[in-house]
């Protein structure tokens, strides 16, 4: 017999954040999520999430013993910048059994009826601004930071309780070997070009850390605002968000366009700090993680393209492809070997276009599903 548990207590929630390290032992691209991160997604105390919106997680239990987990979301915000009354699932891990699943879909899709939702999409893990999608195609490596990893036999479990797809979202590899040369060597007239529109680049000003940070969030909600699922990030939100990224953030592959003082465009890599997270055992800083961390930095051959928009009015001009070349390009002198670009909504047609004539391989796809209720 399956039993669901609404999670509440302290212990409650350390079974439900390491349910998938017993899940997924043995497999040598699973990468343990931070606990310390997982920790705060999950408390209304720590989160900006919950100043605004609801959501619960569940364990599934069979004979005592866990057999999966969901969160089922409520965001009031997605719900009114979209006009929509539709909920999400995200956190959802399961064993190979579709018993299980239903029960844990049932149970997510009946709280969200209560809200008083007449659709439900997932996995989104909170927000379209956190993790987001299901792994469909792309499972023989492991996942970039940030980035989701689930083993094939989900997509199953999914479809079979009823669900169909709503967006499949795209990540390409560039790698500095094989990226075309000829569109990098381009950038400088490129930018020459955007120059004598009065559009110049430069890289994000560490030193003004909180004034730059909002500048990009103005760009963020702005030029990602017309993006399927998109919600724009609240102050509290961003400045949460942008706080763990400065512990990462390396300057030179943090590019921003601007025009008269006042930005227009903005590129972010990242490094792919799962390279390292993957020896962190059950996401634990401590007792050693945390020297894992300090110590491997350097060893990272990979960047994730995070965050890359242009202001609607500047599309078109080349911007885009600038932003991209420049962080190949400051790569160069480092140890990055190439960059995943993700996720890309797979009708962006613009920015997927830009990253082909880089001849960026879409090596990965990942999907997000809907259900009527």
């Amino acid at each position: 017999m399956i039993q669901i548990v609404p999670v509440e207590t302290k212990k409650q929630k350390r079974l439900f954040i390491d349910f998938p390290h017993s899940l997924y032992a043995g497999n040598p691209n699973y990468v343990p999520a931070l606990f310390l991160e997982q920790n705060d997604l999950l408390s209304p105390d720590k989160h900006p999430f919950y100043k605004h919106s609801q959501a619960q997680p569940f364990l599934a239990f069979r004979n005592d013993e866990i057999v999966g987990r969901i969160c089922a979301i409520w965001n009031n915000n997605h719900n009114a910048f979209n006009h929509v009354n539709e909920g999400q699932w995200g956190f959802f891990d399961c064993i190979d059994d579709q018993e299980v699943a239903n029960a844990l879909f049932e149970t997510a899709e009946k709280w969200v009826k209560a809200k008083g939702g007449d659709t439900i999409v997932g996995p989104i893990n909170l927000s379209t601004n956190d993790t987001v999608g299901l792994l469909v195609e792309g499972f023989d490596r492991p996942p970039v930071a940030m980035m989701p990893y689930n083993s094939p036999y989900y997509m199953d479990l999914i479809t079979n309780a009823g669900y169909g797809q709503k967006v499949d979202l795209r990540a390409y590899l560039v790698m500095e070997q094989t990226a075309d040369k000829r569109s990098v060597k381009l950038l400088d007239k490129l930018e020459e070009r955007l120059k004598r529109s009065g559009i110049t680049l430069r890289q994000f000003n560490v030193k003004d850390f909180k004034n730059e940070a909002a500048k990009v969030r103005d760009i963020y909600n702005r030029a990602w605002d017309k993006n399927s699922g998109f919600v724009p990030m609240t102050e509290d939100e961003f400045n949460y968000t942008a706080k763990d990224l400065k512990m990462i953030l390396d300057p030179r592959f943090a590019i921003v366009a601007e025009k008269d003082g006042e930005l227009v465009g903005f590129g972010l890599g990242i490094p792919d700090i799962n390279q390292i997270l993957i020896k962190v055992k059950k996401g634990r800083l401590l007792p050693t993680g945390i020297f894992k961390l300090l110590f491997g930095k350097k060893k990272i051959n990979l960047l994730r393209v995070l965050m890359l928009g242009v202001l609607e009015d500047y599309r078109k001009l080349g911007i885009e492809a600038c932003l991209y070349g420049r962080i190949i390009r400051e790569s160069k002198d480092s140890n990055i070997k190439g960059a995943e670009c993700s996720w890309m909504l797979e009708h962006n047609y613009m920015m997927n276009h830009a990253i082909e004539q880089m001849n960026g391989e879409l090596y990965k796809r990942y999907r997000l599903y809907q259900k009527s209720l």
